[in-house]
């Protein structure tokens, strides 16, 4: 199956119902009063996490979600209906990160897990809502509210138990191969693995774990150079690292100076990598070289405070032995550990706004989350709806604001989707 562990997804919410203006027109009833019922609620869009699902390559085809508007309000106080939500079903492990911002929103790492990527917008009000003791005739009612919408970018980190680092070619793929049903590309250059493989590393009919094959490090990884920030992104989620080094040093490395540099990179990367539970393991000890050079690691590794253990990925031996002494070292790692700090996008007044000179289709823009709201709510063809908005308009401030800027008369303002003639009244 081809593997996708980034993807970019637009999500749009439904809108919310307009509120309908009506009055009541029954026998024996003269002069019935408004009965307009409210708008229904847009639909959301949710993002949810599943285990059976293991790739973002879905997202390759359909990049665009879309809900449904609520429905319309109508006589009698009905109220429209509530448009039904979007599930967009995602794998476990799932980053949901605010394109515009790069701000990490989710970490849908559990399955069940969901999140409202938009909020489908209320519906509006009625005229009914607006009848107070001393204005009974109102003839004003809401346009629903604009759902929320935008980009999205979905980064996929691999939930695996035993994550495998180490240089190309030092025999990752060929263990994992060995040990589980995976079949990995395994040949004799570098970077076979240009995606990650997952294997199921059974032990007996009770015990196993998820062993991941993933790219080779390189020099300069944590600064994004080679596979870089991909790979290291999914060693975030193991709990266990097995390193695996070339101990013969086959292609004239020193096995030392390997194992001590990949460690320099997972620390650059992150100081929580280096805290992680490691095993070593000491590949390739059926080639010739590598007897000799194994007491030389042995007490490097060991003095550095990490097990150490032989094995032989052509052969298979020690293998066993390997993956018995990762799984202890998996009952005993953190299961509970935070492995990713989940942001949130900066919480701004939603009364506030802010007045732009340089709009391309007029001659001022006010940006606002209120404003903005308000006039996509506003019909503008009812007097009463228009006044309203002025009233409001005035109590943001907005009109004082326009002036100090110097705005005059029959200059445009922009707001939203909608452009205005500047009249000053007052």
């Amino acid at each position: 199956m081809l593997f996708t562990d980034k993807a970019r997804i637009y999500v749009e919410a439904g809108s919310g119902g307009d509120g309908a203006s009506s009055f009541r027109r029954e026998k024996f009833v003269a002069h019935g009063g408004p009965d307009g019922g409210n708008g229904g609620r847009g639909g959301s869009v949710y993002l949810v996490a599943y285990k059976d699902l293991n790739t973002l390559v879905d997202f390759r085809y359909k990049r665009k979600f879309v809900a449904s508007r609520g429905g319309n309000g109508s006589a009698k106080n009905c109220t429209g209906p509530k448009a039904p939500d979007v599930e967009v079903k995602v794998p476990m492990g799932t980053v949901v990160i605010d394109d515009a911002t790069g701000v990490v929103l989710a970490d849908l790492s559990h399955e069940g897990d969901r999140f409202l990527a938009a909020k489908g917008g209320r519906g509006g009000k009625g005229n009914a809502c607006y009848v107070t003791s001393t204005k009974q005739g109102v003839t004003f009612a809401e346009k629903g509210e604009p759902g929320t919408k935008g980009w999205l970018r979905l980064e996929l980190k691999l939930l695996a138990d035993v994550g495998m680092v180490g240089y190309p070619s030092v025999g990752k793929s060929s263990i994992v191969a060995r040990v589980s049903a995976a079949r990995p590309e395994v040949a004799a250059y570098h970077f076979t693995t240009l995606t990650p493989v997952l294997g199921v590393v059974r032990l007996d009919e009770e015990n196993s774990f998820v062993l991941a094959d993933l790219p080779g490090l390189i020099d300069g990884a944590s600064k994004g150079v080679g596979l870089g920030h991909d790979f290291l992104r999914h060693i975030e989620r193991t709990r266990v690292i097995l390193h695996i080094v070339d101990t013969s040093g086959s292609e004239g490395r020193d096995p030392v100076e390997d194992f001590k540099k990949i460690n320099e990179e997972l620390a650059l990367y992150s100081d929580k990598l280096v805290k992680r539970p490691q095993l070593v393991v000491a590949n390739k000890m059926d080639l010739p070289g590598a007897e000799e050079n194994y007491p030389a690691l042995e007490k490097y590794v060991t003095e550095k405070g990490y097990p150490i253990m032989k094995a032989s990925a052509a052969t298979g031996d020690g293998l066993r032995t390997v993956m018995y002494k990762a799984f202890e070292m998996l009952q005993k790692a953190p299961r509970d550990e935070e492995m990713l700090e989940v942001g949130h996008l900066k919480e701004v007044d939603p009364d506030s706004f802010e007045i732009l000179t340089d709009a391309e289709d007029a001659d001022f823009e006010v940006k606002g989350k209120n404003i903005e709201r308000l006039v996509a709510m506003t019909n503008f063809d009812n007097e009463e709806a228009v006044y309203r908005f002025q009233l409001i308009w005035r109590r943001l401030g907005i009109e004082k604001a326009l002036k100090e800027k110097g705005i005059e008369e029959g200059q445009s303002v922009k707001i939203g989707d909608m452009i205005f003639e500047f009249e000053d009244r007052y």
